[in-house]
Parts: C-alpha cells; structure tokens; sequence
C-alpha cells in the first residue's frame, strides 16, 4: 500500500488529479476529459501490475462474515465502512488483470455510446439541448435584451435600486428565453454595467446583481441544465427504486411504492417554475432593500422617455389589475359550477378498468413490513379494506368493449352533463376579453367605440355557445356559428393591439413573452414534450428576430405576421377537426379543414424560410447556427468523454467504494448534506456539464435511491450548481463578467459584490430544503 492508503483510494486521486491537471492545461474541456481517462486508467494500471495498489477488501469466508449474514444483515450493505473490524484480505485493483478492464471497457464504452448518444431513449431529449441552444442564440443576436434593459429601465429607474431591479427582470426574462448563462452574464455586463456605473451605482451592487441574474439561466426553464440532469435523474431513479424494492424483499418497485418510479424533464420544468421565481423575488428584494439602506449607492434614475400615454394610477389599477382580474376569477368560478367545461361526447369503444387498491396487498410478509415502515400502518390498513371491498364485489371490473346501445347510453349522458360554455370558447373568450382590457387601459383617451364592440363580440360569442351550439353539434357547423362573433370580437382586438404598439413595454415585451409562454405553457401543461416545445420555440425565435429586422429595414414584416396567423389556423384546424382522410368515410367538412390546415402548414412554411433568409441575408443567421453547432457539439463531446471517465472510475471499484462510502450513513440528510457539499466545491474548477456527466451518475444511485422526492433533489442539485457559479474564486459567472466588465471595476469589486448574493442563493437553498412543496406544488397541481 503507497502512504497507508487503499488501492481504490489510491485510484480515485488519480482520477481527480488527472481530470484537473487536464482542464486546467488548457486543451478544449471536451478532449481533456477523455484524455484525462485514457491516462489515469494507464497510470492505475501500472501501478497495480506493479503491485503496488493493493486493494483491503472484506474477507467474506471469514467467521465474523459469515455471522453477520446469518444475523440477518444483507450483503449488499456490508462495507468496510459500517464494519471496519472485520477481516480484511489484500487483492489485486483488477482482480483479472487490466487487459481485462481495458477489453470491459472498450465494448461497454460503445454500447453506452449507442445507447445514451445515438440511438437510446434519451436522445429525443438531449436533442430538445440543440433547439433551445438555437433559440438562446438567435434571441440573443436579434438584440432582444438590449431593448428589454433600455425599457426595463425605464419602468424601474425612478424606484430606489430601479436599475438593479429591472437587471434582476430582464435576467429573468432571458432565462426564461436562452436559458444560457455565460451568453446572459455577457450581454447584460456588456449592456447594463456602464449605465449603472454612469448613474452612480456601486460597483459591488452592480456587478453582483448582474452575475447573479445571469445564473437565473440554471435554474428558469427553459433550462440546459435541467434537460441534460433530467436525462439522468429518470434512468437513475428508476434503477434505484427498483434497486432498494428489492432490498426490501418486495417484486419492484411499483408495488413497494405504490406508484411508478419515473421523472420526466416536463415534470422537472414544472418543478424548477417556483423556485427559479423565488431566487428572482430574493434578487429584487436585496437590490431593494440595499437602496433604501444606501441611497447614494443605488440612487433613483429619472426616466429618459415615456412609454406610452400617461395614465392615472386609478385607470392603471382598474384596466391592469382589477379588470384582468376579475375576468380569470370568472370564468374559474364558472369552471367549478360547470358553466365552463368539455364539451366533448368522444367515448372509448371499450370501458374504463376498475381501480384497485391504493396498494398492492398481495406480497411476502417481508415486503408487508416494508411498506408498513415506509408509508405507515395507516396506509396499509386503508389499502387492505380496499382490496376486500374490491373482493367482495367481484374483484376489479376488467376493460370490455362496448355495444352499440352502451356507447349510445355513455354519449347521452355526457350530453346532459356538458356545460354550457366549452372551455375552448372560454379560452378565446378570455384571450380577447384581457387584450381588449389592455388596449383599453394604455390609451385612455382614446375612443372606447370599437373596445366595446369587441367586448360585444365577446358576449355574443358566449351567448351563441350557450343558445346555439350542443356538444353533438359538428366541428363545421361550431365554426360558422361563431364566424359573425369571432369577427366583431377581432375587430375590437385588432383596435387594442394596434393601441398596445404604442406603449413601449408591451411593445417590447410581449413578442418574446408570447414565446416563452407558448414554449413553456406547451410543457408546463403536459400538451407535449420538451423536444417538439424547443423546435417551435426555435422556429419561432428566427421568426421573431426576423421580424425585428424587417422593422429596422423599414420594410414591411407582412409574410412574418400572416405566417403566424396561418400556425394558429393551422393548430386549431388540428385540434377542432379529424384530418385523417385516409380513412374509409371522410366528410367534406373534414376535407375542407384538411385542406386549409394542409395550406395554412405550407404558408407557415414560406415564412420560416423567407425569415431564414432574412437573417441570412442579415448575417445573423450563419454565426448563431455556427455558435449552436459549437455549443451542441461540446455537450455530446463531453458526454461521450465522461461515460468513458465514468467506467474507468468503475472498473478498479471507485464507483462501487462511494456508494459505500455515502451509504454508510443512516441518515438520508446527512448524506444529501454531503454530496450537496461535494457538488458545491466541485462546480469551483468543473463546468456543470462535467459535474452531471461525471459526478452524478456515481453520486446518483445513491441520493435517488431513498425516500426523497426525484424532482427536489433534482432542484435542489440545479441550484446548487447555480450557487457554484457565482462563488468567488472560481465562478465561471465571474470570469464572464470579468471578462467585459470596464477597466475601472475590479476583481475586487465583482468578489465583493457577488458574496450577498451567494448568500441569497445559500438562503435559498435552506428555503427549499426546510419547504420541499415549493418544488413540488406545480407538477402535483399540474398533475391533479
């Protein structure tokens, strides 16, 4: 044994060495990673051939052994760190030699390759990282935040602290757009830092509240980060559970928990919703509260230009809260007394399977007292009445196909049930109803006729849904009904939206907000995946961008605008029409909407395209998809590089002697605490990319394989990585900013400004750890 060490201790700090003397030598992080593998396993293997790694393992032929399994102790759990005073008996690191790892690790590197890079079910995923990388890119070269900051602060500057507020929102609102930090931290230090500095703002306060909103990118979906940790957290945590349902004695983990083991990257998006808020909030309140107590640092900025018609604090309240206001509660309530809901008659052809118990009873007494120990004596009783009231009436009623006189008898019912307003009208409804309530508020002045002929169409499109149209009415005859009210409706919002041009801050903000709603909302809400919710949210950044151009040309944006118009024809035609004409009987009705969705689809086309050449053409084009190709390469580069560090660590035991390690302790806390810590002082010297790829998967089976929650400790991972970014000496947010910030601001300076925000991000953790439903209220909302 070299320096009284153990042999796997041994090749771990070669490992680490390794990979650190690699990134830091300054070869393209990528590269280093697999050449640091390459070398370590050559230097391990060496030394072991050698002899002079020697491994201490458990002599498990020993008597103490041997008593301990026989006292009921699992083998699995016995390690040299729960009991150090068993025999020991010293062995080889490769046990068959190193040819033998070397052959292991050569045809598992290809089979990881192929499964997690090429061709397994995680790559759909992983490509949602290209799209949402496009769309950063593009959203940032259109000069979106440029036009963000100069609004934002304006609204703000007048506050004390205005301008590190609006920083705060703007961050928040590129993190919600790019969800990319580096490109963040630049723009906004490139952008906003010389006017905070030019209006006498601290240069701590100014350089910490930019870097730290610049990390909102971590945590904010659409994230880079929680895509690439979701990948993993979902093959983790099944493996895990599985794993530990089996240490329990029961078949798997469905029956051991009682529900599935899976996590999605959506439900992580829904997840990741309030405590990226939350870190938001916490930045605004500093900058705030750090004005107040330090005027002359952070003083109030008059507004250079007013952003639209000045209006009294009474018409702001009323049209932009009140009005708005009572508009969603209204149709909510309407909701719970079903005056608003589906009005869909669509019945299965077979009926719905019985439900059994709220867990499965029917397992080894060895498993019983498992569960009975996880979800309480309570829970199992409950279940157990349950299964003998199913028993009791027949067992669980099985699926059977329908007649012809039940599916009659279903669709009847459901007719009678149906509430008044179907919720898509109600959708629209409030759509127009809330534009109308805007437009009206930021033009006072103006003449209210045509607002309340579209407040009009509104009602009377209401009114048509609930006199005229019956949930058997055809999708056909639903669109002319509403031809006459849609159309009166539009031309009242077509007055209020071109009122909203006016106004500086809508004009600004919405294009953008639209996106992000129209990206998130699609997976916030379960309507789809990330990976076709990145595509359109790419598609739809290159549009915006050129549209942004055309508006700089001074040539008309006329084929952007209607090619948006024909996606929204077209995506409605989906939802309201069966276009399948491939089927026996197709109505003519369906063959219309086909034909117009088909058209619509095409013309959206010709809009994409000619946007493509717009920014072509502009030169904005080419280098945001030669910075994506760069930025996409490297994260499957790394992730290719990492599997293989990963199966070095593996092959002489490392991976085998942490889990150990960490599952020598009783408490989950205190090893959650531990790899927390691990994480934190690793994110100094390693990007989060080596840290997910490299450190997770060893760290993984070990913290998704208790009794927390998947989606809080994938958070609560997220933000530490985030807090990591932003820690003086190492934080790569501060060589970003460091890297553009003016010669007059400091190293000093940005270290010192950045500590209180540290701290924020240390407080918010604690805030997360001590208040897990802050994670966890979207998706369970969500999933109600």
């Amino acid at each position: 044994m070299l320096f009284g060490l153990d042999g796997v201790e041994l090749g771990l700090i070669i490992v680490f060495v390794t990979l650190f003397s690699a990134i830091l030598s300054g070869f393209p992080v990528a590269f280093a990673i697999g050449g640091a593998g390459v070398i370590a396993f050559g230097i391990i293997a060496a030394l072991d051939s050698a002899g002079l790694l020697i491994h201490q393992a458990i002599d498990t032929s020993s008597e103490a052994y041997r008593g301990l399994v026989a006292e009921g102790v699992r083998p699995e759990t016995i390690s040299v760190f729960r009991y150090p005073d068993l025999p020991r008996v010293a062995q080889a690191l490769f046990e068959s030699g190193w040819q033998t790892a070397l052959d292991r690790n050569v045809s598992f590197i290809t089979n990881r390759i192929n499964e997690r890079v090429l061709a397994g079910p995680s790559i759909e995923t992983l490509l949602a990282v290209l799209m949402f990388v496009l769309m950063g890119i593009v959203l940032e070269r259109s000069r979106i935040a440029n036009d963000l900051l100069t609004t934002m602060a304006r609204v703000f500057g007048p506050l004390p602290g205005g301008l590190a507020v609006s920083i705060v929102v703007v961050g928040a609102f590129l993190a919600a757009s790019t969800g990319i930090v580096g490109a963040t931290v630049v723009t906004m230090g490139l952008l906003a830092l010389p006017t905070m500095l030019r209006n006498g703002y601290s240069p701590e306060l100014s350089t910490g509240v930019i870097a730290a909103s610049g990390t909102l990118g971590q945590i904010i979906p659409p994230s880079i980060v929680i895509v690439l940790l979701g990948t993993l957290a979902g093959d983790l945590y099944s493996t895990a559970q599985e794993t530990r349902a089996s240490l329990a004695g029961c078949s798997d983990a469905l029956t051991y928990l009682g529900e599935p083991a899976v996590v999605s990257v959506g439900t992580l998006f829904q997840a990741a919703l309030l405590p990226g808020i939350l870190l938001a909030l916490l930045y605004a309140l500093y900058a705030f509260g750090f004005a107040l107590l330090n005027p002359s640092k952070a003083p109030p900025v008059a507004s250079s230009a007013a952003t639209g018609e000045v209006i009294t604090r009474g018409e702001g309240l009323t049209w932009f809260l009140f009005v708005p206001v009572a508009i969603v509660a209204a149709v909510l309530l309407a909701g719970q007394v079903n005056v608003v809901g589906s009005q869909s008659l669509a019945v299965d052809s077979f009926s719905e399977a019985g439900e059994g118990a709220s867990l499965r009873t029917n397992v080894s007494p060895e498993c019983q007292a498992s569960m009975i120990e996880l979800h309480g004596q309570a829970a199992w009783d409950r279940a157990v009445a349950e299964q003998a009231e199913i028993d009791a009436s027949g067992g669980v009623a099985q699926a059977e196909e329908l007649t012809d006189e039940q599916v009659a008898e279903v669709r009847a019912a459901r007719a009678a049930a149906a509430a008044p307003i179907g919720t898509g009208i109600a959708t629209f409804a409030v759509i127009f109803a809330l534009v109308l309530a805007v437009g009206r508020g930021v033009a006072p002045t103006a003449s209210p006729l045509p607002l309340i002929g579209g407040a009009a169409g509104v009602l009377l499109l209401l009114l048509v849904d609930i006199l005229f149209i019956r949930p058997s009415t055809s999708a056909a005859g639903t669109v002319l009904w509403m031809v006459v009210p849609v159309a009166i409706a539009l031309w009242g919002v077509r007055h209020a939206a071109r009122r909203m041009g006016g106004n500086e801050l809508i004009r600004v903000v919405f294009p953008p907000l639209v996106l992000i709603v129209a990206v998130l909302g699609s997976i916030l809400g379960g309507i789809t995946n990330p990976t076709p919710a990145a595509a359109l949210g790419a598609a739809g950044a290159i549009m915006l961008a050129a549209y942004r151009r055309l508006g700089e040309e001074g040539r008309s944006p006329w084929l952007i605008t209607w090619s948006t118009i024909a996606l929204i024809v077209m995506l409605l035609a989906g939802i309201n029409f069966d276009l399948r004409v491939t089927t026996e009987a197709v109505s003519a009705a369906t063959w219309v909407a086909f034909v117009v969705a088909y058209g619509a689809f095409l013309f959206a086309m010709v809009g994409l395209l000619y946007a493509c050449w717009v920014l072509l053409r502009a030169k904005v084009l080419t280098p945001a998809v030669r910075e994506t190709a760069k930025v996409t390469s490297m994260v499957f580069t790394i992730l290719v590089a990492s599997q293989l560090l990963n199966l070095v660590v593996i092959s002489f035991g490392g991976e085998h002697y942490i889990q150990q390690f960490l599952q020598s302790f009783d408490n989950e806390f205190t090893v959650f605490l531990i790899v927390m810590l691990v994480l934190f002082f690793l994110g100094f010297v390693l990007d989060f990319l080596e840290i997910i790829y490299i450190v997770v998967p060893i760290v993984g089976p070990v913290i998704y394989g208790g009794s927390f929650d998947p989606k809080w400790v994938t958070i609560m991972i997220a933000v530490n990585l985030q807090t990591s970014f932003l820690t003086p000496p190492f934080g790569f947010a501060l060589f970003y900013l460091r890297g553009v910030a003016p010669a007059s601001v400091t190293t000093g300076h940005i270290y010192r400004g950045v500590i209180p925000f540290v701290l924020i991000q240390v407080l918010g953790l604690a805030i997360l750890w001590f208040f897990p439903g802050i994670v966890t209220i979207v998706p369970d909302l969500i999933g109600r």
